[in-house]
């Protein structure tokens, strides 16, 4: 999770800092290598970014398709929602290859120099050394988990509180954009899980 946090925080402010790091000295070979060894340590976490890119999106859909079943008939409204959802997969599936590869492209023109500034040669030692320790990568893989984790407790806790606050603003959104977004009968969908 740090080692992702990093990750978005540096392709943020990527833009703004490669200026900043042209200006500077030019780096040494040992430090630029030990940069790109601090990004292939890194790759996975990069495509990550990649990845939640494709998957925001993807779920908002998941999300949009889930209330708009409700105006399916009954009768057809299981195969419509599975085959719309399978689309959703699909998209996920064909797009985020797309970005995860474009992502690892552009770490070293944009993450790079951003570490090459702020880290000294012997700091991008230790951080190289500790992303390839074995407790780091412990730590990294158990993210996901300590992620799943932490999101189903918060929803769970947090749903009776969220939920008609989240009904009564989407009320409020379809009353001033004149829109009927009401079900015919019946509950609403349950809300899908996004995929892993």
């Amino acid at each position: 999770m740090c080692a992702a946090l990093v990750c978005t925080t540096g392709m943020t402010w990527a833009q703004a800092a490669a200026p900043a790091a042209a200006a500077s000295s030019p780096s040494s070979p040992a430090k630029k290598a030990l940069v790109k060894r601090v990004l292939q340590l890194q790759q996975p976490g990069i495509e990550a970014i990649a990845r939640g890119l494709v998957e925001q999106p993807a779920f908002g859909i998941q999300q949009q398709v889930s209330r708009s079943l409700q105006s399916v008939p009954e009768d057809k409204r299981e195969a419509v929602g599975k085959a719309a959802f399978a689309e959703v997969r699909k998209f996920v599936e064909d797009v985020s290859p797309i970005l995860k590869k474009k992502a690892v492209e552009l770490a070293p023109t944009t993450l790079g120099p951003l570490l090459e500034e702020r880290f000294s040669e012997d700091e991008l030692k230790q951080l190289a050394n500790w992303l390839d320790s074995s407790v780091s990568k412990k730590y990294q893989e158990l993210g996901g988990e300590m992620q799943r984790a932490i999101t189903e407790t918060l929803v769970r806790d947090s749903r009776s509180v969220v939920e008609p606050k989240l009904r009564a603003l989407e009320d409020s959104l379809m009353k001033r954009l004149g829109v009927s977004d009401k079900p015919a009968a019946g509950a609403r969908a349950p809300t899908p899980t996004p995929s892993k």
